[in-house]
This record gives C-alpha cells, sequence and structure tokens, in this order.
C-alpha cells in the first residue's frame, strides 16, 4: 500500500468509528432506558394500568428498527472473512449508505468538518507509514469488537420487534406474560449482560 492509501484506510476507518459510536449508543441507551421503566413499571401492581405500560417502553425501543436511519445496517461476517476484510466492507457499506433523514448539511458543519479533516490529516503528517500502519491495525481491531457489541444489541432490538409483533393476536392475560418474558429475555441475554458490565465498569 501506498502511503497515500494507508491514509485514505486511516479516514475511513475513524469515518466507520464516529458511525458505529453513534448507532452503538442509540442502541445501547433504548435497550437500558427499557430495563429502567420496566424496574420502575413493578410498582405498579394492577395489571390493566402496567400492561399499557409495558407496551408504551417495548414500542420505544422498536421505533428504532422502523426509523431505518436511526440505526446503521451492517451485515454479520461471512466465515472465510477476514478480521480486516470484514472491517473494510463494513466501511463502504457505510459509505454507500450515507445517513439519511440528516438532511443538507450547513455550511458551518461543512467547515467544521474540513476543519477537522484538516487537524487529522495534520497529525498524519508528523507520522511515518509504519506508524500510521499500526494505528490502522489498531483501529480495525477495536471496530471488530464494536461492530460485534452492536450487531448482538441490533439482533434483540430486531428479535423484540418480531415477538412484540407476533403476541398481538393474544388477548391482554397471556399477552401481559409475553411481554414481560421479552424485557426479561434480554436482560438475561448475554450480549445485553456484556453492554451493561461495561456501562457500569465506566461509572465506576
Amino acid at each position: 500500500m501506498t502511503r497515500d492509501e494507508v491514509i485514505e484506510t486511516n479516514e475511513r476507518l475513524r469515518s466507520l468509528r464516529l458511525r458505529l459510536e453513534e448507532s452503538y449508543e442509540t442502541a445501547k441507551k433504548a435497550l437500558i432506558n427499557l430495563m429502567n421503566k420496566y424496574g420502575d413499571s413493578k410498582s405498579q401492581r394492577n395489571i390493566f394500568q402496567r400492561y399499557p405500560m409495558l407496551k408504551l417502553m417495548i414500542k420505544e425501543v422498536i421505533r428504532l428498527e422502523t426509523q431505518y436511519w436511526t440505526l446503521v445496517d451492517i451485515p454479520r461476517q461471512e466465515k472465510q472473512e477476514t478480521v480486516p476484510s470484514y472491517v473494510m466492507r463494513a466501511c463502504s457499506i457505510m459509505e454507500k449508505t450515507q445517513k439519511s433523514g440528516e438532511g443538507v448539511k450547513t455550511s458551518a458543519r461543512l467547515a467544521e468538518e474540513a476543519a477537522e479533516r484538516r487537524e487529522r490529516m495534520e497529525r498524519l503528517e508528523h507520522m511515518t507509514t509504519a506508524q500510521i500502519e499500526h494505528e490502522n491495525t489498531q483501529l480495525i481491531n477495536d471496530l471488530y469488537r464494536l461492530l460485534k457489541k452492536y450487531l448482538g444489541l441490533r439482533h434483540l432490538i430486531r428479535v423484540l420487534k418480531e415477538e412484540y409483533g407476533s403476541s398481538k393476536m393474544y388477548p391482554i392475560f397471556p399477552r401481559y406474560t409475553m411481554l414481560k418474558d421479552m424485557i426479561k429475555g434480554i436482560m438475561h441475554d448475554p450480549d445485553y449482560m456484556e453492554v451493561c458490565h461495561e456501562t457500569l465498569a465506566n461509572a465506576n
């Protein structure tokens, strides 16, 4: 790879990280809020009053799936695909699906982005090609871990949407239990539990 190509890869990886972190935080916050609201709803003993509360808190999460621009859509890794190939494929997907709902950028925002890019380029100018390559490897590994965590949460939200839709045919009493089970299923899922531990660790 030429130095220019190494720098271009660095720029693409950083751009992916920005978008991915944003989507990951959105998904994480939605699920943590769901658990907090579920915990708070336990103080409501009346099923007829708690039932609409459960419906509403689930709907708030699955809305992220219907607003397709809120969460970026990235496929899972193919069996034979290497970590760098998968991360670079994720970059290409992200570049093709420019965030809808973002609207036209203001001239102030464009100027801000140009200034940020200049800063990044100046920093790379003071680095050797080998140093940038090393940073790219680190970025790829970090992004791979983030992709795994994000896809885990995205899967939970997708399953919740499907289960919630399927439960609509049931009357209130069986459905009330089903809604509780959906939330508890996420609460005990390893993908969600990992995020909880991470959030607690960051808080301490």
